[in-house]
């Protein structure tokens, strides 16, 4: 554990509860009334990595990218161990002004080796490249992201996430034409 850990304030009640109703509130699709919640958490636990992942959370749903990017960037520099700022930061860059698929995944790559119980990482790597162009890449990072993901318990449900992202349909229409034409070889 790191030194600005072990003088980390624990989030314990009122705010743990609001920052749970925050969490409900997202999970029902309203980030407003999550922000209301978020609002109560005490300022002081303002900077917890745990209450920051949730303010990514409502900013992304509202679409706010230049801040979700700056919570992001704060996570990654408090607490760089924890997979979600990576994600986060590398998700908002594709989506601020002067960002893009490039410089997510730029921003992704360097920790691909860091966090090897990650899928999301892979996954995320998997569709940038995919929407680069570089299909073998993205069926490379898919693959691996699979490969995490099955030693973690979590394959079957990153495949559903596979099948629904936008992101990846490139790869999976070049999948389905592999399959027609080795079918038809037959």
């Amino acid at each position: 554990m790191q030194p600005f850990f072990a003088a980390m304030k624990a989030i314990e009640p009122p705010d743990l509860h609001h920052l749970r109703a925050a969490m409900g509130w997202l999970e029902l699709g309203n980030h407003l009334e999550a922000n209301e919640e978020f609002k109560q958490i005490a300022p002081t636990l303002q900077v917890h990595p745990d209450v920051l992942e949730i303010r990514w959370e409502i900013s992304a749903m509202a679409k706010e990218w230049d801040t979700c990017l700056k919570i992001a960037s704060a996570i990654v520099e408090l607490a760089p161990e924890r997979p979600f700022g990576w994600i986060g930061r590398a998700y908002s860059l594709r989506r601020v002004e002067g960002g893009g698929l490039k410089a997510a995944f730029m921003a992704l790559l360097p920790v691909a080796h860091e966090f090897p119980a990650e899928p999301m990482i892979p996954f995320g790597l998997s569709c940038y490249t995919c929407q680069m162009g570089r299909l073998e890449d993205a069926r490379a990072w898919l693959n691996w992201a699979f490969a995490v993901a099955g030693l973690t318990g979590n394959k079957k449900r990153l495949k559903i996430m596979a099948q629904e992202e936008p992101d990846l349909e490139p790869l999976r229409r070049k999948v389905h034409k592999e399959r027609a034409f080795a079918g038809s070889r037959r």
